[in-house]
């Protein structure tokens, strides 16, 4: 994959928003998610800055853009650097 780009499941697991990669590839398949508007199954969907991903949990619908592909899945600190919730700008739920 080229460098500019990122599984969908790993980015998903860099991000903290599942607890293994093995769960965000689940989560993926199950078609939970939307890229830039589109129901994705393929969990080595590739993904590049800017691209907006819509997340349909049990609970909630999470709406971010993707502002970095990160390198590794560090603190959640550091996770939280790779997106933007453009649903709830505020973080308020």
């Amino acid at each position: 994959m080229r460098e500019d780009r990122r599984r969908l499941d790993k980015w998903l697991w860099f991000a903290r928003f599942a607890r293994t990669r093995s769960a965000s590839a689940r989560f993926v398949e199950s078609g939970h998610v939307r890229v830039n508007g589109e129901r994705v199954k393929q969990p080595a969907k590739a993904l590049a800055v800017g691209d907006v991903i819509t997340l349909a949990f049990e609970r909630t619908t999470m709406v971010v853009r993707i502002l970095d592909l990160g390198e590794r899945r560090g603190p959640a600190t550091e996770a939280r650097m790779l997106y933007e919730d453009i649903a709830n700008p505020d973080g308020n739920a």
